[in-house]
Order: C-alpha cells, then structure tokens, then sequence
C-alpha cells in the first residue's frame, strides 16, 4: 500500500480543511501553563482527529480485504476511482439528509461542551469529534483506503491522510491567523489534482495490468488469499 499518496491528499486537502475548520483552529481552548502547553494542546487535538481517521481505516480495510478474498478487489478499485471523480463532480448539488444532519448537530453540540473545557482531554475529544463530521474529502481518504487488503493497510493509508493535513492546522492554530481569502481562493484549485490523482490511481490499481506498485497482477490474489488460509 502507497501512503505516500494519502499523505498528498491530506497535504493537499488541508487547504480545504484551512477554509472549512480555520475558525475552529482558533477557537480551540488553551491548556493552563506556557508556551509549551499551548503547543502540546493544538498537538494533541491533531491527535484526536487522526486517531478517528484510523478508526474509520479499519472499517475501510475490512471492505477492502473481504473484496480481496473473494476475488473482486480490482472491480472494488475501479469502482472506488470512479466514484471518487463522480462524487467530486456532483458534491456541491448534494443536500445532507435529514439524519445527517441530526447527526450534525449532535456532535456540534458535543463540541461545544468540550470548547468550554480548558484540559488535554477536551482537545482529544474535540478532535475526535472533528473527524466525524461529514466531510467531502474524508470520504475521498476513506475511499483510497478501502482499496487496502488488510485493516493495517487501512488504518496506515488514513493516518497517512491526517498527518498530511495537519500541518496547515497547527500552523492556523499558532498563528492565531487563517489564510488570506485571495491565497486560499488560489491554493484550493491544487484541491482537485490531488482527488484526480488519487481516483486515477485507483483505476489503474483495478485495471490489474502487472505494473508493480501502480497497477499490480489482483487477478489471482483472491484465490491465493483462500487457499492461504
């Protein structure tokens, strides 16, 4: 499994996360003490986001691995990178469904208990919670990660995703500043290389053309997988 390419999208999609999560960066609650405690707050929220990402990983690499074993993972991947464009195309005409957004306001609510707290573990709960917001780019990580064939794999690409994207929120969180609107108009056109990118790569996963690491031979990988066991 390419992490490198999860962590690309994360690096990229941090600007989307600047635009969507920016103010929350600056609202979050300060830890009592120095500089150093200040810093380990924004560190460990960024902590609590990813440990989410991985969790949805595992549910990720499960659907990729049971694909795997039955033989079907490269029709999994093509239709994973199709999806990814088709989604990325259609998303802004999407309205939320009326539990999505119970869904939301539950956790907003939650949230804003936790802003209120001033302690390491209301900013893991903040992150925690943050990761569970619906959110376009999320949904294009968790797809990459389904084309994992192990939970490992799955858990690794999403982790790989939340380091890429944070970055650009700790630095948001200690400045005490977002982006100039003009620079992220400009730097969240980079946003669709990356989700192209990635749906391309799943394609070509899927085509099984023997191209080490791009393109590997799945076409046998679900009978060995069974007749490993």
């Amino acid at each position: 499994m390419d992490y490198s390419l999860a962590f690309i999208l994360g690096l990229l999609g941090s600007l989307h996360c600047a635009a969507m999560c920016g103010p929350l960066m600056l609202a979050l609650p300060v830890p009592p003490g120095g500089p150093a405690r200040f810093l380990a707050g924004r560190l460990v929220y960024q902590f609590g986001r990813i440990v989410t990402y991985c969790l949805l990983g595992i549910v990720a690499g499960l659907v990729g691995k049971s694909f795997f074993v039955a033989g079907f993972q490269r029709w999994l991947s093509i239709a994973l990178g199709l999806g990814v464009l088709a989604g990325f195309l259609i998303s802004k005409r999407i309205a939320l469904s009326a539990p999505v957004v119970r869904l939301v306001g539950s956790l907003k609510i939650a949230m804003s208990v936790q802003l209120r707290q001033r302690s390491f573990r209301s900013l893991v709960l903040l992150g925690m919670l943050n990761g569970l917001l619906p959110c376009g780019l999320v949904y294009v990580a968790l797809a990459g990660a389904a084309a994992a064939t192990t939970a490992w794999e799955g858990i690794g690409s999403m982790a790989a995703f939340g380091l890429g994207t944070s970055p650009m929120l700790v630095a948001i969180s200690l400045s005490g500043k977002m982006l100039p609107l003009g620079l992220r108009n400009k730097l969240y056109r980079a946003i669709p290389v990356g989700v192209c990118l990635l749906a391309g790569l799943l394609i070509l996963r899927g085509l099984s053309l023997g191209i080490p690491y791009l393109s590997p031979d799945l076409t046998s990988g679900g009978a060995q997988a069974c007749c490993g066991r």
